[in-house]
């Protein structure tokens, strides 16, 4: 459904001198630096297989997927979604009709206009037929529980109910292909995990391919088995979620606050702990497990029947952190540029 082959994006950034005068000679300057966003990747997806693909700040990730949805044009290579390229020509308009994409931090919905107009204006655009557009708007406001602000403006939404509404409409046209790209930011606990499972259900009832970008880790193991791990716009890592946990362990911070400071020599002795912070004169300390060698529930229990414990925390490894320990090894490496478990 996807194939990618050593894409690259380039994008110049004028080099530009101090001050006022220094904007003003800008305006008519040449000089310019090249920024590689994207730095030769090549992949593959299947039809209906759901992707994760991931990384810090800045590794390039929405830019592509920019120029796979054809927003933007590669530098070099070539994309293809389901044969077509979605940059050129005649076969844009018709990659165009085959995805549904959300930014999560742009809306392609009318400040002004009420949802159902909204709606009918993009069952126009892609040439939905009656019939199909009926139905699948009601199974669209039922999953997504839209009904209370079907026939709101879009500018009277609050953030939760407008990323519905754009995954919504994201949806309409029953796209083979599904780029979302944080989809979830901004969105408290509740929102977050109804959303996550409409889509979960969207792509499974109608075998959508999934490529979501993301800093939340939960969200990647929910709706994705596989992961593809960007930085500094190459890849790091391709392969299964499961084979991530296997390599650098599924990491999880225990943070317990106390009435007085723990003996954490005794708690290290106990069980195989790899950090151990401490703050508040002793009283928070924050306990770094491998969840694959110790259970959560394990180490709770001990340390609640040991101590008088007035708080918990818990919280996962930040995909930052996985994608600096991933870069970390790659480097230590053979120097080739691929991580163990990358798909050939």
């Amino acid at each position: 459904m996807i194939e990618l082959k050593n894409v690259e994006k380039y994008f110049k950034k004028p080099i530009r001198g101090k001050g006022v005068w220094g904007m003003f000679k800008t305006l008519f300057s040449r000089k310019h630096t090249l920024v590689k966003a994207v730095d030769g990747i090549s992949f593959t997806v299947e039809d209906g297989e759901s992707v994760g693909y991931i990384g810090a700040n800045g590794a390039g990730k929405s830019t592509t997927i920019k120029m796979m949805s054809g927003i933007l044009t590669p530098t070099n290579g070539e994309i293809l979604i389901d044969g077509l390229h979605p940059y050129k020509g005649k076969e844009r308009n018709a990659v165009l009709k085959t995805i549904g994409v959300v930014f999560g931090q742009k809306t392609q919905l009318w400040y002004d206009l009420p949802l159902t107009e909204t709606y009918d204006l993009l069952r126009y655009i892609y040439d939905v037929p009656e019939k199909d557009y009926q139905t699948r708007l009601q199974e669209l406001i039922e999953l997504l529980d839209m009904k209370p602000f079907i026939d709101a403006p879009v500018r009277t939404l609050s953030l939760g109910q407008r990323m519905r509404a754009d995954l919504a409409a994201a949806m309409l046209h029953n796209p083979k292909t599904l780029f979302l790209d944080e989809p979830t930011i901004g969105l408290d606990v509740l929102v977050k995990r109804n959303l996550i499972e409409a889509i979960n259900k969207l792509k499974t009832e109608y075998n959508t391919t999934l490529i979501l970008t993301t800093h939340a880790m939960s969200d990647i193991e929910l709706l994705c088995k596989r992961v593809i791990i960007l930085d500094n716009g190459k890849i790091l890592f391709d392969g299964s979620l499961e084979s991530v946990k296997h390599m650098f362990g599924d990491k999880r911070n225990v943070t317990i606050q106390t009435d007085a400071p723990i003996d954490t020599t005794a708690v290290t002795d106990k069980y195989e702990i790899s950090n151990i912070s401490t703050e508040s004169d002793g009283l928070l300390t924050t306990f770094t497990i491998d969840a694959q060698k110790i259970k959560v529930d394990t180490l709770l229990g001990f340390l609640l029947n040991t101590y008088k414990v007035i708080d918990v925390k818990l919280s996962e490894t930040g995909i930052e952190q996985v994608v600096e320990k991933i870069y970390e090894d790659n480097k230590d490496g053979d120097g080739d540029g691929q991580a163990d478990g990358e798909r050939a």
